[in-house]
């Protein structure tokens, strides 16, 4: 009797290894061959799940997304305006070992996708989510009379999102300057500059 093969099971395996790959040795390091030794596979397995190395690493890219999305829908849960945005922008700070991670990965592709392609549009497309997000918590806040009236939202909301990158591109490359205590004043007082 031939084995049934959990083929959604496989798929997250692999991306799982190359998420794991890209973590301890860089994105470059990803290849096919490197992928699939760390699943335990052969290259040949893994052209069964996806179409080429850009799949797998945009699979490794969007699971990453998801897992963020889950845990900030957990702690968004009865909070709005400045409050949920507040939270939205800690939690895409590395301010523990699980968003370093995650940071880490995120920051490996924004190179990647500099040359174009499907990473580049993928990244874009899932940056002006977190865009959209940041921008419509402004917006309540400013409803809510949480914000200093004639606000420019749409400025605002590109100096906050360039603040976590900044940040989290520094915490990466200083983590000795620049701590999770560090991360979060700073942040604190970028949005309490907002305020009326």
């Amino acid at each position: 009797m031939p084995k049934i093969v959990d083929h959604e099971e496989r798929r997250e395996e692999v991306v799982d290894a190359a998420r794991r790959v890209i973590l301890r040795e860089g994105i470059d390091a990803a290849t096919t061959r490197a992928i699939a030794k760390e699943a335990g596979y052969s290259n040949g397995v893994l052209t069964h799940y996806f179409a080429d190395k850009d799949d797998i690493l945009l699979s490794a890219l969007r699971a990453s997304h998801r897992r963020i999305v889950r845990r900030l829908s957990a702690k968004l849960t009865g909070r709005s305006g400045l409050a949920a945005l507040r939270e939205v922008l800690l939690d895409n700070l590395p301010l523990d070992e699980e968003r370093e991670r995650e940071t880490a990965l995120e920051v490996g592709f924004w190179g990647r996708s500099l040359a174009g392609g499907r990473l580049l549009e993928v990244q874009r497309e899932e940056a002006g989510e977190l865009r959209l997000l940041v921008r419509t918590l402004l917006e309540s806040g400013a409803a809510a009379g949480e914000i200093a009236p004639g606000t420019d939202l749409d400025d605002a909301a590109e100096r906050l999102l360039a603040l976590v990158d900044g940040l989290s591109l520094h915490r990466l490359l200083y983590p000795d300057r620049l701590g999770p205590e560090t991360l979060t004043r700073l942040m604190a007082a970028e949005l309490d500059r907002l305020g009326p």
